[in-house]
């Protein structure tokens, strides 16, 4: 179902990646509990650059039974809440 109206502002947030034989592919936005968003697509790179940049050069995350993936900028809307 396409929503009806434009978001109310474009944000960035950082999209978590991993998959596995137990879990399959899993895909998600939360972090530490919190949804961390970003003005720019630059400001959420480095950000995963600087959190996560490990991951690129962990064998041992990438493969079985991890199987971790380096997250990715995704564009999110933002709608305001009415009351």
């Amino acid at each position: 179902m396409k929503p009806t109206r434009r978001p109310d502002a474009t944000w960035w947030a950082v999209e978590w990646r991993s998959q596995n034989r137990l879990d399959g592919a899993r895909r998600h936005l939360t972090w530490e509990s919190d949804v961390r968003l970003f003005r720019t697509r630059r400001e959420c790179r480095d950000f995963i650059k600087q959190e996560f940049g490990y991951i690129r050069t962990r064998p041992d995350l990438r493969t079985e039974p991890h199987g971790w993936r380096l997250p990715l900028a995704v564009r999110v809307g933002v709608w305001r809440l009415l009351p």
